[in-house]
């Protein structure tokens, strides 16, 4: 057999290349446009973000004008019903103000502050009930926590479980009683609040239910996966637990800015 007839005829040789070039051309083309599909799929995921950033600040906006006005009404009835201690609650509801007024507008307040706010409003609630009446609150506060000077906290957020309680506890029964524990320890937040469940229906009245509901869409706008809330009935007592995770909500707040 010859030598020549060993070689590939021209027309398939250069078939052949051209073939090679035909796929390497497409090959860049398709994977430019690949590139190109890639780079506007992240304009458009980082556009939906931004908006959907937006829409979550209206929200919270809407629910944070219709909670003030709630908790300083609210308030005020506890003072007008109990004139004997008009002074100490005077001084408590100044406070009171003084947080609401200046710093619940802000985004985000400290622990401290918000702790701060959270016994004041517990001591104008307890001058409503009888001295004998079965009050517990403890507290376990860690002062050198590194978070507890942080501003990581949503101000007015442990107003719901505070109020819930005293709205809801029937004060004139035998074996009523309100406990509240607040603990910062190790950058977690931690608030539990039970009560004994009034037999008494309680009054309807216009507007009322909003606070849990604007609370639930606080927490799941704010802290997203970063927080656990439980609630549970068991004995006729209504136990509310929440746990806010605030150094991880703190270092995703600082990596993300």
């Amino acid at each position: 057999m010859s030598g020549k007839n060993l070689l590939l005829p021209d027309y398939l040789l250069f078939g052949g290349i051209f073939v090679i070039f035909f796929l390497l051309a497409l090959s860049f083309f398709l994977f430019g446009k690949y590139k190109s599909a890639k780079t506007k799929n992240k304009l458009l995921e980082d556009n939906y973000k931004a908006i959907e950033s937006k829409l979550d600040n209206v929200r919270l906006e809407h629910i944070e004008t219709k909670l003030n006005p709630h908790l300083f009404k609210n308030i005020l009835n506890s003072v007008q019903s109990h004139a004997y201690q008009t002074y100490i609650s005077l001084d408590k509801l100044a406070s009171i103000l003084d947080y609401i007024l200046y710093e619940s507008s802000n985004k985000f307040v400290s622990p401290k502050e918000e702790l701060d706010f959270a016994m004041n409003l517990i001591e104008i609630n307890k001058i409503k009930i009888n001295p004998l009446f079965d009050f517990r609150i403890k507290t376990k506060i860690n002062k050198e926590d590194p978070i507890y000077s942080e501003k990581v906290f949503a101000p007015l957020i442990s107003v719901d479980l505070i109020e819930n309680a005293f709205k809801h506890t029937d004060f004139l029964a035998q074996d009523s009683f309100i406990s509240i524990n607040l603990i910062l320890e190790d950058g977690k937040f931690e608030m539990k609040v039970s009560n004994k469940i009034s037999d008494k229906k309680p009054l309807e009245k216009e507007n009322s239910g909003f606070g849990s509901k604007s609370f639930d869409q606080r927490l799941k706008l704010i802290y997203k996966n970063h927080y656990k809330l439980s609630k549970n009935i068991s004995n006729d007592a209504f136990t509310a637990q929440l746990t806010i995770n605030l150094s991880e909500f703190y270092d995703k707040m600082r990596y993300s800015g």
